[in-house]
């Protein structure tokens, strides 16, 4: 495993286990398992994805040390505000049966974000947070954020995959010393990305898949990353990045299918913002 070193000196693995989309208790738990058993220490969760305890029940029967494991989950945006923050991650807690998180984020930028993020730095002063931060918070926000306040973000987890490669907002996070974590790698499989031509003919080179070569690519950019499967041998796949690298020809060719659009959802239409920041998750 290669890790990445936050802004406050805290290790992160470089690559994670997300359990986004799984949020049948049963499977989720035996996904969790399955991670663990793989090799995958970084486990991402959020209130949202409705298995905080799944990922709870399985890390606890684990047998792993807590100092091996990274765990991460987010605060959704019908708690933000400094209050509501402090009871959100209070639940998050109590159903993660955790006494300390490593990485607690502000799952999007609508809404009191700020009185949350000022829940946040109490939190993370008084030592029960490791680590905090945001996502999908596009480049403007996150400079309004950090500028505004105490404690920097150590990461911000975004959208990036090879349709959507980030460049200009992985430049700005690294000269600010903020971790590029990427959420949907794999672009959920959308463009036929597993099948593309050029991914396959740089994965034939190397003998791998053309996951595990998106994967390679993103890491090798300095980017941590959390792939998501339900399927223990594709855990085990992704989870086989370390033993090869892309040479400058590889990462260029791969720079060249970037469309600089999302194919999931685009986060500057008003009506998403809408949609997103009215959501809510419990009563």
């Amino acid at each position: 495993m290669e890790f990445i070193t936050l802004n406050n000196g805290v290790k992160m693995p470089m690559l994670g286990f997300g359990v986004f989309q799984i949020p049948e208790h049963k499977a989720a738990v035996q996904a969790v398992n399955d991670a663990l058993e793989c090799g995958y220490r970084l486990i991402d969760t959020a209130a949202a994805y409705f298995n905080e305890e799944a990922v709870g029940e399985a890390v606890s029967a684990s047998g792993l040390k807590r100092s091996e494991l990274f765990i991460t989950t987010k605060l959704w945006v019908q708690d933000h505000g400094y209050d509501s923050t402090l009871r959100a991650f209070d639940t998050s807690m109590r159903r993660l049966k955790l006494d300390v998180l490593d990485l607690y984020l502000i799952h999007k930028p609508y809404g009191d974000y700020y009185g949350s993020w000022r829940a946040m730095e109490r939190l993370y002063r008084e030592g029960r947070i490791r680590a905090i931060g945001v996502t999908s918070f596009w480049s403007e926000r996150l400079a309004d954020l950090f500028i505004h306040n105490e404690i920097k973000p150590q990461v911000n987890q975004i959208e990036t995959n090879v349709w959507l490669q980030q460049h200009r907002a992985h430049e700005f996070m690294s000269r600010h010393d903020i971790v590029h974590q990427a959420w949907s790698p794999f672009a959920e499989g959308n463009n036929n990305v597993f099948k593309n031509g050029v991914l396959q003919q740089i994965a034939a080179k190397h003998d791998k898949t053309t996951a595990q070569v998106m994967l390679r690519a993103l890491i090798q950019r300095n980017i941590a990353v959390i792939p998501k499967s339900s399927h223990k041998d594709r855990m085990i796949s992704n989870f086989d990045i370390f033993d090869f690298s892309l040479d400058e020809e590889d990462l260029q060719n791969i720079r060249k299918l970037d469309t600089e659009k999302s194919t999931i959802y685009d986060e500057m239409d008003p009506e998403m913002a809408i949609s997103i920041g009215s959501h809510r998750i419990h009563d």
